[in-house]
């Protein structure tokens, strides 16, 4: 019941990284992952209007995520606080030394929830949304991706609701425990772009990340 609180309290946009309660014991006790995907060389895709990087709309989402988890009294480690990469040298594999380099900071901090934040791309200019992907053999991850999915379709009216996805990607089997890829919009369309550059949608992004999975405890 003490997680329930959690989302009770934050129910107000305006207090999502500000959250006026005092550490929860259900919540101290687990270690969130959430990792920025990309990062220097990596600019991952770029918005169709503004040629934004990926990677800098994850890092500034996945921060205000971390802030929503750490005021309700979350333990959280980020994959990477700054915009470079994790890969060292930018010499030839440097994607996969940025990956492993991930899977370590992870298992390192014996994560009992990993997140990964991306934006999409499409080249059907009009698919929007948000959409959550989980490891296909792994039930937590099914759930996690679930609950999440259900917050994030409520951020914008008028756009059809996404389902969460199976996928085969390495950031989900990183781990045993429940572990989701979030893609929190396209780039390559103008409208999620707009509302992805602005702080206040990336705050609503993160809330509804957030509320998302704390319900997965509750």
């Amino acid at each position: 019941m003490a997680v329930a609180a959690i989302i009770a309290v934050g129910a107000t946009i305006g207090i999502c990284c500000g959250l006026a309660t005092k550490p929860a014991n259900a919540a101290s006790e687990k270690v969130i992952v959430i990792d920025a995907g990309h990062g220097g060389i990596d600019a991952g895709v770029r918005g169709i209007t503004t040629d934004t990087k990926e990677s800098d709309i994850n890092l500034s989402v996945a921060k205000k995520l971390k802030s929503c988890f750490t005021d309700a009294g979350f333990s959280v480690v980020l994959t990477r606080n700054n915009n470079g990469g994790l890969y060292g040298l930018s010499t030839s594999g440097f994607k996969m030394r940025d990956m492993k380099k991930r899977k370590e900071i992870i298992q390192t901090a014996k994560a009992d929830m990993v997140i990964s934040i991306h934006q999409n791309f499409c080249p059907i200019p009009t698919k929007r949304g948000s959409t959550v992907f989980f490891d296909k053999s792994s039930e937590s991850g099914k759930l996690l991706a679930g609950f999440i999915q259900t917050e994030l379709n409520t951020l914008n009216d008028g756009v059809k609701p996404n389902e969460a996805l199976a996928g085969d990607y390495y950031m989900l089997k990183c781990t045993d425990n429940p572990s989701v890829i979030v893609e929190c919009g396209f780039l390559s369309n103008a409208d999620d772009e707009k509302n992805l550059l602005s702080e206040n949608y990336q705050e609503r992004l993160a809330y509804a990340i957030f509320k998302g999975a704390v319900s997965y405890y509750c």
